[in-house]
Order: C-alpha cells, then structure tokens, then sequence
C-alpha cells in the first residue's frame, strides 16, 4: 500500500477523487438548474421562491468549490468543462421551467441524484479512512435531506 501526504492510501483516494468528480459534474448540472429556475420563476409565488431558489443556488455555488478543492487535496484535477459535467450527469437538465411546482419538483429530483452519489462517497470514503471527504459527505447528505423534506412538504407530499 502506497501512502500519500495526507497519510490516506494512493489507490482508493483516486477512487474517491474519480467519485468526487462525478459529484461536482452533477453539482453543476444542479446549480445551473437552480439558476435556470431561479430567473425563470413566475406566478403568484414568483416573491418567495425567487428568494430561495437563489439561497440554493449560492449554497450550491459554494459546495462545487468545496469539492473541487477537496479533490484537489486529494491529488487530482477537477472537472472543469460543460462538456465533461454533461457526460457524468445523472441530475435532471431543468429548461425554460417557470411553473412553480415543476420547479420545486425538479430540485427534489436532482437532490435525490446528489444524494445516492454523495452516499455511495461517504461509503467508500469511510472504508478509505478519508475523514476530510466523509465529514464533508456527512455535511451534504444531512442538509439535503433537510431541503427535500422541506420541498416535499411545499409540494404537500410525504418524504
């Protein structure tokens, strides 16, 4: 086993940092959702969620710098491209939606994508003894679960 300078093995950090990489091409892809719908909201509701939708999107804004520095001190490149975050997107491509419904919906749908690939890294960065990503995973996953509750209950459906 081959160690690297923050003490976590070489060959499962690369994984991690592959795993990483596809977090922040979907964050991307959500973020640029939330911007979409954030511009594009209308109706009588168009007040409050135009607030909140830019709450996520700078929320967002801030968790894709943390995980391209984290993969980073992990010893890789982050993506960088549209062309490579539309290649390892699994979040849904939100386009001209002004509705409010279809709106909330829409975050519900890429949270729930974020989600299954934040708990997939927090799996293998808890084998991996990577505290750094875990902790950061650990963050993620309670927060999100938090916003789709709350998303679900504007929609008045159950979690």
């Amino acid at each position: 086993m081959t160690f690297n300078s923050i003490g976590l093995d070489t060959k499962q950090t690369k994984a991690i940092a592959e795993d990483l990489n596809v977090l922040l091409a979907n964050f991307q892809i959500y973020y640029q959702n939330l911007r979409g719908i954030h511009w594009n909201i209308k109706g009588k509701r168009f007040f409050d969620l135009h607030v909140k939708f830019e709450e996520l999107y700078t929320d967002a804004n801030v968790k894709v710098d943390e995980i391209a520095e984290r993969i980073l001190t992990l010893g890789a490149t982050p993506l960088h491209t549209f062309e490579d975050y539309t290649k390892s997107a699994k979040v849904p491509v939100g386009k001209n939606i002004s509705q409010d419904e279809k709106a909330v919906r829409l975050i519900v749908d890429s949270l729930k994508e974020l989600l299954q690939i934040e708990r997939e890294i927090l799996d293998a960065s808890g084998e991996a003894n990577d505290e750094g990503t875990n902790s950061m995973m650990s963050d993620f996953i309670t927060e999100q679960e938090k916003t789709v509750w709350m998303m679900k209950a504007w929609l008045d459906e159950s979690i």
